[in-house]
C-alpha cells in the first residue's frame, strides 16, 4: 500500500508529469494538441484510398473495421516506446530530484491513455456518420480501456527498469512490436485465420483486446468475455510482478545512468 501514499504525496507532481508528456509530444508544435484529432483523420483519409479503392479489400466499411483496432494500437505502441526509455530520459532528474520513480512509467501509460481516448473521439463520430452508429455492448468500452491501461502499466514496469541495465532493449523492442502488429488482428480479421494456427494467435494478448474493441464497436456484438476476464486477470498479475521488479531495480538507477 506503501506505492498509493506515494502517489498521493506526490499527486501534484504526478500530475505535472502527465501534463508534460502531453505537452512535450506537441511541443513547437503550432497546432499543438489538435494533433491528436487530426492524427487519426488524417490515418482515416489515408487508408479511406489504399485498402477500398486501391487494394479492392472485400470488408464492409473497410476504413472502420481498420480504425476501432488500429487506434488502440496505436496506444499501444506509444505507450510501450516512450515508456522503454522513459527512465533514461529523465535520468538528469532522477539523479537530483526524489520523488517515486514509479511516476515515470505511469505519467507514460497515463499520457498515452488521454491521448488514446481524443482520438477515440473522430472514430466516434466517423462510426456516426458512416452509419454504424453504436449498440449496448459500447457499455464494455470503459472495461476494455482499463483492462489494456494495466496491461500497458504492468509491462511498463517491467521494461523501464530492464533497459537502464540493458540498453539494447529499447532496438529489441522495436522489432518486437513490428512483429506483434502481424500477429494481431488489425489489418485482417479472425475470421480468415485457419482454424489449426489459431491457437497461435489466441497467445497474443493484444489479440484478445484488440478483437474486442472491433466485436464492440464493429460487429456491435458481445465480445469474448470468458477472454478478456483472463486478459484481466494476466494484467494484475503482469502489473503486480511489474511493480515488484521495478521496485527491486530502481534502488541502482541513479548508479547506473
Amino acid at each position: 500500500m506503501n506505492i498509493f501514499k506515494r502517489l498521493h504525496d506526490y499527486r501534484e507532481f504526478l500530475r505535472t508529469s502527465i501534463k508534460k508528456e502531453i505537452r512535450g509530444k506537441y511541443k513547437k508544435s503550432f497546432l499543438g494538441i489538435l494533433w491528436s484529432f487530426l492524427n487519426p483523420l488524417l490515418m482515416l483519409m489515408v487508408y479511406a484510398i489504399i485498402f477500398p479503392i486501391i487494394l479492392k479489400s472485400p470488408e464492409k466499411n473497410y476504413v472502420m473495421f481498420l480504425m476501432v483496432a488500429l487506434i488502440p494500437w496505436n496506444f499501444f505502441t506509444t505507450a510501450i516506446t516512450q515508456g522503454t526509455g522513459t527512465v533514461i530520459v529523465n535520468g538528469g532528474i532522477l539523479k537530483k530530484v526524489y520523488f517515486p520513480r514509479e511516476i515515470l512509467p505511469i505519467s507514460i501509460v497515463t499520457s498515452a491513455l488521454i491521448n488514446f481516448l481524443i482520438s477515440c473521439i473522430i472514430v466516434f463520430v466517423f462510426l456516426i456518420f458512416t452509419g454504424i452508429g453504436f449498440s449496448i455492448y459500447f457499455v464494455f468500452f470503459p472495461l476494455i480501456v482499463l483492462i489494456e491501461y494495466i496491461f500497458l502499466l504492468g509491462i511498463v514496469f517491467i521494461l523501464s527498469s530492464i533497459t537502464v541495465y540493458l540498453r539494447d532493449l529499447e532496438h529489441i523492442i522495436g522489432v518486437i512490436i513490428m512483429v506483434l502488429f502481424y500477429g494481431t488482428p488489425i489489418v485482417y480479421s479472425l475470421n480468415t485465420i485457419p482454424s489449426n494456427l489459431l491457437w497461435i494467435f489466441k497467445l497474443n494478448p493484444m489479440a484478445y483486446i484488440v478483437q474486442g474493441y472491433r466485436d464492440i464497436l464493429y460487429y456491435q456484438t458481445m465480445p469474448d468475455v470468458s477472454g478478456l476476464f483472463f486478459i484481466f486477470v494476466l494484467s494484475l498479475i503482469l502489473l503486480i510482478v511489474g511493480y515488484h521488479i521495478f521496485n527491486k531495480l530502481q534502488k541502482n538507477f541513479a548508479e547506473e545512468l
